[in-house]
């Protein structure tokens, strides 16, 4: 290494190439997420025309190789004239130079959601190709790009009708791990897009499953509820929904619902773009929302005795979508998933409060079943506090004598470095503490399948004595009580047999954590163990498989080696059957072991998936298993 330290060892990235050397800092990551932002960013430039009444209908094509995409619109096209400044033609200027871009001034965009005059340019520096036409003043004009830099210039193709952009674009190996699209994760998002823009129309035609979807629908928002509504199946506590739709000054468009459901569910976005993250304008809507309500309690008299209603009961089953355009947005970030406008806030809530207020007063049978629920909320959430209390007493932050008796603990005295294995069935829990490291490795047994929680409420969570004793173990608390300071192991995993009864518990178990830990998920404290379902000797040697796929690819290597002993296969019927040895090497000992992190990447996403999965309405599930009967195979049963 050079003990000198000179201007000639300073690096200085010209163009795009800051963009394919950090591409995190402008899409987030190079993972899932981050691949489809490149076909956001493209998306939003076209919502963008169509947002400021200059384009009506979107067209994306997936392409068949799956790694390709086409987003046209039918806007004013992009610029191809010459720019004053650089002297390039503005088609060029806005693919290859960052912060360059048509919505910093308020002439061409009243409100826009690419607003940092990156997204086009980010998008080309990722792309190992794009293509950029326009249609613009009777003819049609091309230029191609390579990784951010223009391979061919400005190209008269010959005239044209109508206007419009079309951007053809497929992604770099080289920079994404994974180039290929998910085309349920871009139709979900376009059809976000059509609720919120009342009138715009939005055709998606994936060419891998040869398929193609129209979106469009007239009454917007209110569409989009229903939409929510019936996913979620939770009953409406009142039939009509509250709808608000300003266009002077700050434009805003909310619609909400009280439901049964026992969480709040509210999707925000400003100008186009989702807000997963919330913000200033999520804050002054929920001021809003609670002076409304307060306000028409105590005018009608409403108030509960012997119970104090919260802001959380007031929120407590609402499901509602907030879509805010602003002209000066600030983002957190390039991928804009919170806002950052204080001036949002009193906006937001001078706007939401005298409107709800007044619906609430002229609505009043809806407006009474709406109290009652929250009345309920409230008499509930006091309920549930008793109920932890019971369970924090007897936690075991500070003494280790109220821990539940099948339990067996470790010795290590902190979180760090200390580990719980959730594990199913008494037989394979006893495998599982004479094979684990008594230092660092607890282990808790759960007898038979644990109480489904989705559509519960905590009070008869806790009685669960299965759940209530994993709670005491934790030591964390529940609720408003939970604290993950006192957290008693650093990593929670979860150990059930590799079956599809082993994968229901652990479905299970998940839920649970998702709906009434959910902190110990975002702080990446769940895990899942991988135990093998097969064993394979072959000759001297012994493979250890997962499942099918993985015994199948072992013996396949078997038999490309030219090894003539026959393979002897033994399949686990479970955990317990293993010696506590086998269960230590393979399972247990973090050496040799696997384990998988449960991460929640996308809320709605999964809020609906468990939804659909583990919630009262059997309905979904019975269109999951309709739709995806031809996949299965060797079915468990």
């Amino acid at each position: 290494m050079s003990t000198q330290y000179t201007a000639k060892d300073i690096t200085v990235l010209e163009g795009l190439e800051p963009v394919r050397k950090r591409p995190g800092m402008y899409i987030g990551g190079v993972g899932s997420a981050g691949l489809h932002h490149l076909v956001w960013e493209i998306l939003d430039n076209s919502i963008d025309e169509a947002m400021n009444g200059h384009a009506s209908n979107i067209w994306v094509t997936l392409h068949p190789d799956g790694s390709s995409i086409t987003v046209e619109d039918d806007g004013r096209g992009i610029p191809i004239d010459k720019h004053p400044t650089t002297r390039k033609s503005a088609l060029e200027v806005i693919f290859t130079m960052l912060h360059a871009g048509g919505k910093f001034e308020h002439g061409n965009y009243k409100t826009a959601g690419g607003l940092h005059g990156v997204g086009a340019s980010v998008v080309n520096a990722l792309s190992k190709e794009l293509v950029a036409t326009v249609k613009r003043d009777g003819t049609q004009w091309e230029m191609r790009f390579k990784q951010g830099k223009m391979t061919s210039g400005l190209k008269k193709l010959g005239p044209a009708r109508g206007t419009g952009t079309t951007v053809y674009f497929r992604p770099d190996a080289a920079i994404f791990p994974k180039i290929e699209f998910d085309p349920d994760v871009i139709k979900d998002r376009l059809e976000v897009a059509a609720y919120l823009h009342k009138g715009l129309k939005i055709v998606f035609e994936d060419e891998t499953s040869k398929q193609k979807f129209s979106f469009e629908h007239a009454e917007g928002l209110t569409d989009y509820l229903k939409s929510i509504v019936t996913s979620r199946g939770a009953k409406p506590v009142h039939e009509t929904a509250f709808t608000l739709s300003k266009d002077e000054g700050l434009r805003l468009d909310v619609v909400l619902q009280w439901t049964e459901a026992t969480d709040e569910h509210l999707r925000s976005y400003v100008n186009g773009i989702p807000t997963g993250s919330g913000g200033t304008h999520e804050n002054g809507f929920r001021t809003g929302l609670g002076k409304a309500v307060r306000n028409f309690i105590e005018t009608h008299h409403l108030s509960p005795k012997g119970v104090t209603i919260a802001a959380e009961d007031i929120r407590e089953g609402m499901t509602g979508v907030l879509s805010a355009f602003i002209q000066e947005p600030q983002f957190q970030g390039q991928t804009k998933d919170r806002l950052n406008n204080p001036e949002m806030v009193s906006a937001m809530d001078g706007v939401v409060r005298p409107a709800l207020e007044h619906w609430l007063n002229h609505n009043i049978s809806a407006a009474e079943a709406i109290v009652a629920r929250i009345i309920l909320a409230a008499r509930a959430r006091e309920a549930s506090r008793a109920a932890q209390v019971e369970v924090s007493r007897k936690s075991a932050t500070s003494t280790r004598l109220n821990l539940p008796g099948k339990l067996s603990d470790c010795t290590n005295a902190t979180s760090e470095g200390s580990e719980l294995f959730v594990v199913e069935g008494d037989s394979a829990g006893g495998s599982a503490k004479q094979g684990r490291d008594r230092a660092r490795q607890a282990i808790l047994p759960l007898r038979g399948k644990v109480l489904n929680t989705e559509s519960v409420s905590l009070a008869k969570v806790l009685e669960n004595k299965e759940l209530s004793d994993l709670v005491t173990a934790l030591g964390c608390g529940l609720g408003k009580n939970f604290d993950i300071s006192r957290l008693r192991y650093g990593k929670v995993i979860i150990l059930a047999d590799a079956d599809s009864d082993g994968n229901h518990i652990a479905t299970l178990l998940l839920t649970f954590i998702y709906r009434h830990l959910p902190q110990l998920m975002s702080n990446g404290n769940v895990f899942l163990a991988q135990p093998p379902l097969y064993r394979i000797d072959i000759g001297k040697e012994t493979f250890w498989a997962l499942d099918d796929a993985q015994r199948d690819s072992i013996l396949k290597q078997h038999g490309k080696n030219g090894n003539r002993a026959t393979p002897e296969i033994t399949r686990f019927k479970g955990l317990g059957e293993m010696m506590p040895k086998v269960l230590w090497e393979t399972t247990l000992n973090p050496r040799t072991r696997r384990l998988l992190r449960v991460e929640v990447t996308d809320q709605i996403v999964t809020d609906r998936v468990i939804n659909e999965l583990m919630g009262k309405d059997a309905s979904a599930r019975f269109r999951f298993i309709m739709e995806r009967a031809e996949e299965a195979e060797e079915l468990d049963v």
